[in-house]
This record gives C-alpha cells, structure tokens and sequence, in this order.
C-alpha cells in the first residue's frame, strides 16, 4: 500500500502539507512545554480561519515569535506587537498577538504553579487520551465537557482565545483526545 493508498481522515487530503501534519502530528500525545505553547498560539490564530491557513503560515509563526519561547514572547513590548502587524506571513490580527502575549505571560505562570503546563493540562484527561469512537467527520462534535472544563480554567487564569471550541481543536491536535475516525491508520497507532 502507498502512503497516497492509506485511509485517513478526509479533512487531511486537501493538501501534502495537511497530509503531512495528520499523518505525524495531529492526535499525538504532546508533553512538551514549548510545542504546547506553539499549538496554543497557533490554535488561536485559527479562530475564524482554516487550519489550512494556519500551518501554511507556521514557519513564519515560528520566526516572528522566538520559536514560541514563552519567556520571550511574555517580555514584548507595543513595538513588538507593532513589528508582528507588519509581518505578511502570520495573521495580522491585534487582538490575536495581544491574545499570544497575554497567555505566554499566563503560560509562565501555570508552569510556576504546577512545575509544566503539561502536568497541568494532562489532569484534565486523567493523564491518559481520552480516545473517541467516531467513523464519520459529522459525528465529531465542535466541543467536549472535557473542552469546556479546560477553557473555563483557562479563562480563569487570564488565558484569551482559548474558547470551548479553540480548546477542543487544542486537545485534538495535542492529543489529549485521539479523534481520528476509527477507519483512519493512524487511529491505532496513537
């Protein structure tokens, strides 16, 4: 069977790229802080937007902010955010790169209470993936119990763009959920 042969789930054929991040990214179990970062910022970045549009523009999302270093992304300052609304090749949104400042700042200080953001987020789930059942992309549902238990203490600790909605595509991407359909290769093997 050729890679173009195997069965996944439909949303990854619009593109190799998208392809390419199903077949070794989406739903795999992340634990590391500053890719936990990136997705956050990235998942953000998304509200309103494709996903398509987002991982197209993640490299350029890499450069323009410090390779998602918390630490340094908390420290910018108005000619930062001045300097990310002038970059073409990330969403030029205000309240979305204020939204990224703002929760690196809120990032450091779960990392503070709970020694990672990923011991943090992983209680939520019981410290394993939640793992869905679903064989048709009309079944997923846009948000969890699950997604919004996350986003409301999210919000509570001054996290923004971090919705019901933002935080289940987050857990998915993160996997903290296994939400390939069960026809999927890759539903096993994560």
């Amino acid at each position: 069977m050729t890679d173009n042969a195997l069965n996944r789930c439909p949303w990854s054929d619009h593109s190799p790229l998208m392809r390419d991040y199903h077949d070794r990214e989406w739903g795999v179990p992340l634990h590391d802080d500053t890719l936990l970062f990136e997705l956050l910022v990235l998942e953000g970045a998304q509200a309103g937007l494709s996903w398509a549009t987002i991982l197209n523009k993640r490299e350029a999302y890499r450069a323009a902010f410090d390779g998602f270093d918390p630490v340094r992304v908390a420290r910018y300052e108005e000619s930062d955010v001045a300097r990310l609304l002038a970059n073409p090749g990330i969403v030029r949104n205000r309240r979305k790169i204020q939204a990224a400042i703002d929760n690196a700042g809120a990032f450091l200080q779960v990392q503070e209470e709970f020694g990672s953001v990923d011991r943090y987020l992983w209680r939520f789930v019981g410290g394993a993936p939640l793992r869905s059942r679903f064989a048709a992309l009309a079944e997923l549902p846009a948000t969890t119990p699950e997604s919004v238990v996350v986003s409301r203490d999210l919000i509570k600790r001054g996290f923004r763009f971090v919705g019901p909605t933002i935080c289940y595509a987050f857990m998915q991407s993160a996997g903290l959920v296994n939400d390939h359909l069960v026809t999927c290769f890759r539903y096993a093997q994560v």
